[in-house]
């Protein structure tokens, strides 16, 4: 089944890919149409949208990431919501693969995992 999103335009972004997704929310690679650039739109599952709770988490995740200045922490940009209300986190893009389409090519070396287990302990 075709993902509804891809090639919508959510508020000024047109959304081009799902990038993954988990508990928290579905990301999404998308084009600021203002601005020109690439980022990652974070939805709230459609679910969640009328669950209080949920909505305030997802706020306060935005804003405690957008308090940060760290390079091992994505940047958010924004928090908006779409015309039914759903909420959804304006982020950096960053090329490359996530760390589950990593782990899936098999077990990493130890200095790899202690690398990247350093980075997020930074961050």
């Amino acid at each position: 089944m075709a993902d509804p999103l891809i090639d919508s335009v959510v508020a000024q972004y047109q959304i081009q890919a799902r990038l993954g997704g988990g508990s928290m929310g579905v990301v999404y690679k998308a084009r600021d149409l203002k601005l020109g650039r690439l980022v990652a739109l974070k939805f709230l599952p459609p679910e969640w949208s009328h669950d209080e709770d949920a909505k305030q988490r997802f706020v306060r995740e935005a804003q405690a990431a957008s308090s940060t200045d760290h390079a091992n922490i994505c940047t958010v940009h924004d928090i908006q919501s779409t015309d039914d209300g759903r909420l959804f986190i304006v982020m950096a893009y960053y090329e490359g693969e996530t760390l589950k389409q990593r782990l899936a090519g098999g077990m990493l070396p130890v200095h790899e995992a202690l690398h990247i287990g350093t980075q997020g302990a930074r961050g």
